[in-house]
């Protein structure tokens, strides 16, 4: 990573806490939804649903508050209620009012690195929730760049850095998911590090096969520093 020249972050679960929100939405719509269907049945009902719609809602709590009222809708039936409908609807308007937590020494590192490179943010999701969130976080003043992508695809990194002016060896992508943050980074030629965290949503878990190229890990952000 000798020639890095820009570093680009994720910011869900790598910068601050997101995924934690999802799961308590899940416990609390199954928890709705008991008198119609077991967890596991409802679980299993809203992936599939969500995985199904990822093309036509893209990432993010709309999305996901859509998806739930349609797997609401497929449990319960003609038994779903208009105030069943409008708590689902609460849960989502909830999420999206949730406070921007910050991981351990975010800006610590951030401040550290930003006269060395340019830092970018690079994520997916609503692109409104997403500038949202960033601007509760306070960490708007570190970004040179913030990239809110549909999906991070193979494509998608290699127009960011076409667009940045620069070739795939300097740039360096750090996030918590192997299969957005990492194994495309990797296949177009540039640097990532992969930051596990807590939770990981399961489409995010990537086939063991496409596991083929070699990434760091670290067990925190700030082990990044020895890297960069």
């Amino acid at each position: 990573m000798t020639d890095l020249k820009v570093i680009g972050f994720d910011a869900d679960d790598t910068l601050w806490i997101n995924e934690n929100y999802f799961r308590e939405a899940e416990s609390a719509f199954c928890e709705m939804l008991s008198d119609f269907a077991d967890e596991k049945q409802v679980m299993e009902t809203l992936f599939k649903i969500e995985i199904r719609n990822l093309e036509l809602y893209g990432f993010g709590i709309k999305g996901f508050t859509l998806s739930m009222i349609e797997c609401a809708t497929e449990i319960c039936g003609e038994k779903l209620t208009s105030k069943l409908t409008s708590r689902i609807l609460c849960i989502g308007q909830e999420m999206l009012d949730k406070p921007v937590i910050l991981l351990d020494k975010v800006e610590e590192i951030l401040q550290h690195l930003k006269d060395k490179y340019r830092i970018i943010l690079v994520t997916k999701g609503d692109l409104l929730d997403q500038h949202r969130k960033l601007e509760k976080s306070g960490l708007e003043k570190y970004f040179h760049h913030i990239e809110v992508m549909n999906n991070k695809s193979e494509a998608d990194y290699s127009k960011l850095v076409k667009h940045l002016d620069i070739i795939p060896d300097e740039f360096l992508m750090i996030g918590n998911s192997l299969k957005s943050d990492v194994i495309p980074v990797l296949n177009v030629g540039a640097h990532a590090i992969y930051v596990p965290y807590e939770i990981t949503w399961q489409h995010e878990v990537p086939s063991p096969e496409v596991l083929v190229k070699e990434y760091v890990q670290v067990e925190s952000l700030h082990d990044i520093l020895e890297y960069v």
